[in-house]
């Protein structure tokens, strides 16, 4: 499968099988969220994967949105490491992006996943680090349940023209890319 068919047919799975995910398949999810960017290129990110049945249990009822980790063949928590914070706002934007890469290769390699927000819920976040019981300088960022999918969802198209503007903010309503682009095609062919 390509980038943009994983990106565009990638969508949030939540029921699994019993099928074990291997390492080498893990291991190759893991390679694509390290690969995503990060501000200053600091790498702020940290997973801890649990495939314990009763941890997975644990982690399930972290918070109200947790409970696929229950099915799951793996769970993963992604953490942010505040020591090696250099700029400090922007991790979780740096851990998103890792998640992003994640869940898109995870989908690429067969398996279905499903992102689970933690931060910047702070009784969710103390959950988590108590469930996996992370150091003080690891903070808590989204749970990620991981598995092969025991639900087939079809591709949803979601590009929406109206959300993008060119040059200039025009309303709700204003000029959108999808008639400017089209706009310039009919002048060229002319």
């Amino acid at each position: 499968m390509d980038a943009m068919q994983a990106m565009l047919t990638r969508r949030s799975i939540r029921r699994f099988t019993d099928a074990p995910v291997s390492d080498e398949v893990l291991e190759q999810v893991l390679r694509a969220a390290m690969a995503a960017p990060s501000a200053g290129n600091e790498q702020p990110w940290r997973f801890v994967i649990v495939r314990e049945r009763e941890a997975l249990r644990r982690l399930s009822r972290t918070t109200p949105f947790a409970k696929p980790l229950e099915g799951a063949a793996v769970g993963l928590v992604v953490c942010a490491d505040k020591r090696v914070l250099r700029y400090p706002g922007f991790w979780s934007i740096d851990c998103s992006a890792a998640i992003e890469n994640l869940l898109v290769a995870a989908h690429a390699s067969g398996l279905g996943g499903v992102w689970i927000g933690v931060h910047p819920m702070k009784p969710f976040e103390m959950a988590v680090a108590l469930a996996v019981k992370t150091p003080r300088h690891i903070r808590p960022m989204s749970l990620v349940a991981l598995g092969h999918p025991a639900e087939d969802k079809p591709a949803a198209e979601r590009y929406e023209p109206g959300f993008v503007h060119v040059e200039r903010w025009e309303g709700d309503a204003g000029r959108a890319w999808g008639s400017q682009s089209a706009q310039r095609r009919e002048n060229s062919d002319a």
